[in-house]
């Protein structure tokens, strides 16, 4: 395999196929670069290429009829988007935007489609991929209509933790931790209400700072207290 293209080894969706397979896959696809801020796809604008994320980050977006943005997720190095739209052939459901500078790995419907026929293990990779986001997304809705400002935050912080933590006896460490106003678009509060609940963690115990790098202590007793 090409030295450009071995980033497929970590996706996960290919995880059951060899090098041989995933170098017809490079062969179907095309790398684009992107600065941040750069729009990669725009909601509501129809769905033609999967997305796969070789370096860098991006932010899945939705805006509301009063311009503020909520940010549904933060994606990583081997983390893909634009299945859904591939899949059902309608518009896309969000807005994504380079959170840093970004290459991606691009591979256009049709060929994909039948990368699914030819490897139906890529299928279930893909559909129990799609149940986790679900479940996240479940998670989400119940901590922005439920809980209070403490839980909305606890609960992006969580979420942070599962998609770029590094556990440890017990702990998440995250090296980069999102921005505050990040946070805060991901919880549906402010960047001051962020502020403050991540000093109060701090006090409590909860979590230790330094720089970006954020630390949960007891990864178990913070998610069953907040989510």
């Amino acid at each position: 395999m090409r030295e450009e293209f071995k980033f497929l080894l970590s996706v996960p969706i290919f995880g059951d196929l060899d090098e041989m397979d995933l170098e017809k896959i490079a062969n179907l696809g095309s790398i684009k670069k992107y600065r941040k801020g750069n729009i990669i796809v725009m909601e509501q604008e129809a769905g033609a290429s999967l997305f796969i994320i070789i370096t860098g980050k991006v932010k899945v977006v939705r805006i509301d009829h009063d311009g503020r943005e909520v940010i549904l997720t933060i994606l990583g190095s081997g983390d893909f988007f634009g299945e859904m739209s591939l899949l059902d052939g309608l518009e896309r459901s969000a807005t994504v935007v380079a959170n840093s500078k970004a290459e991606l790995f691009i591979i256009h419907r049709t060929e994909f489609l039948d990368v699914l026929h030819e490897f139906p293990q890529i299928a279930t990779s893909l559909l129990a991929e799609l149940t986790r986001r679900l479940r996240r997304a479940d998670a989400q809705i119940k901590s922005l209509s439920l809980k209070d400002a403490s839980g909305r935050v606890a609960n992006a912080l969580l979420m942070v933790a599962d998609d770029n933590g590094m556990f440890r006896k017990g702990a998440v460490e995250i090296d980069e931790l999102p921005l505050q106003q990040d946070l805060a678009n991901m919880a549906g509060t402010s960047r001051e209400t962020v502020s403050r609940m991540l000093h109060q963690f701090v006090r409590s115990g909860h979590i230790s700072l330094n720089g970006n790098r954020l630390t949960i202590h007891n990864y178990e007793a913070f998610h069953k207290e907040f989510r």
